[in-house]
């Protein structure tokens, strides 16, 4: 597997977290991936040959070759169908909200075709640049020109909405929303709304993943003396409280994640 990303422009750093491209070679015996949450909204475009996504045990989908993928609450899992090749912009959770129109939350849990989103004409010229560009340099480029003209005069991300992400992020998942909100509780259902408005999960269950996330980092790239340990750098109460979380996103224990073959695609991208 070759993952490689990319920083945004500057103008565009307030709302993407980066630019990911994934190239794996054809296998005669693909592997199915579980997509694991990771707080964020992107915009893909398949390059390679087509990719089944999984609406149950033995029944699938193609995913779209242009599109959306929503906050992820509920994982998945993925398999490629030969050669894999994608390109893709990762916004930050406030991010997406400021490039389209369509309300946040019809798009949890599913990959949405760009034409969807702006429109047949406007979706397919930019998908055919983005084939037809010769690397990935170029295809930043062209992408970034469409977000640039996507974007209001202002950026409109909220300052509340903004501000809980962060204590969000710099706690690992750890704050309450009672103590960002500094106890004030009448804040806490105008917070909720515009948190489904913006990102489209509440911020409980945002701080569920990044919770998540710190965790799967920890087991993947540093000495583990103890689950127990990785629980407390984690910001979870108890041992018990953090393979609960992280059975519900995984569908494994952490001790069976690691060197699991279904995992190996969200292990790539927490290195």
């Amino acid at each position: 597997m070759d993952y490689r990303t990319f920083p945004p422009h500057q103008d565009l750093a307030p709302l993407i977290n980066r630019y990911w491209t994934l190239e794996v070679p054809a296998s005669d015996e693909p592997q199915k991936q579980r997509i694991i949450p990771d707080g964020c909204i992107e915009m893909a475009f398949i390059l390679g040959d087509d990719i089944k996504r999984y609406t149950s045990e033995n029944e699938f989908i193609f995913q779209p070759r242009a599109m959306v993928l929503g906050q992820t609450v509920d994982p998945f899992y993925i398999e490629p169908s030969g050669y894999v090749n994608t390109f893709a912009v990762s916004f930050y959770p406030y991010g997406f909200a400021n490039i389209a129109a369509e309300p946040i939350r019809n798009l949890v849990n599913k990959e949405t075709p760009i034409e969807l989103l702006f429109g047949e004409s406007l979706a397919t010229e930019l998908e055919r640049k983005i084939v037809a560009a010769a690397n990935t340099e170029e295809r930043i480029k062209i992408i970034e020109e469409f977000l640039l003209d996507r974007l209001n005069d202002k950026i409109t991300i909220d300052n509340i909405v903004k501000s809980t992400v962060d204590m969000l992020l710099s706690t690992k998942g750890g704050a309450s929303i009672n103590d960002i909100l500094k106890q004030d509780l009448s804040k806490r259902r105008q917070l909720e709304r515009k948190f489904v408005k913006q990102i489209g999960i509440s911020p409980k269950q945002l701080g569920k993943v990044i919770r998540l996330q710190t965790a799967l980092k920890i087991l993947l790239n540093e000495k583990v003396e103890s689950l127990t340990s990785v629980a407390y750098k984690s910001e979870y109460y108890d041992q018990a409280h953090f393979i609960r979380d992280f059975k519900e996103f995984t569908g494994v224990s952490p001790k069976e994640f690691l060197g699991n073959k279904n995992m190996a695609l969200s292990s790539l991208f927490y290195k």
